[in-house]
């Protein structure tokens, strides 16, 4: 599973690759042209944990349309994303393991 995550890892990328996922981190401005270059076009998972980067899920499913869509944040996720996203989750209510168990099943 090729995972990326757009700003600040919170520890859930070293639960997911724990669990086998490939992670890429993106910290700061998700353009199109970034989230290219970290290989959006072949991820099987999009993180977003700022949601000021928030229109980094329309852009990634533009360019990626089997691509899930994930918000790991304490702040609310804005409107004209909602419809595109497929789980969001408030780190205080699971905490990175058990988010990535749910996300990243551990191979068999």
């Amino acid at each position: 599973m090729n995972v990326i995550i757009v700003g600040p890892d919170r520890g859930l990328g070293a639960a997911l690759e724990a669990r086998g996922a490939t992670v890429t981190r993106l910290e700061g401005a998700a353009s199109g042209d970034r989230l290219r270059e970290v290989g959006i076009e072949s991820a099987d998972l999009l993180v977003v944990t700022d949601v000021s980067e928030a229109t980094a899920i329309p852009v990634s499913l533009e360019l990626n349309d089997d691509l899930k869509t994930v918000v790991y944040a304490a702040d609310s996720v804005p409107e004209f994303v909602r419809g595109n996203l497929d789980f969001a989750v408030h780190p205080d209510v699971l905490p990175v393991e058990a988010v990535a168990e749910e996300l990243a099943p551990a191979a068999e």
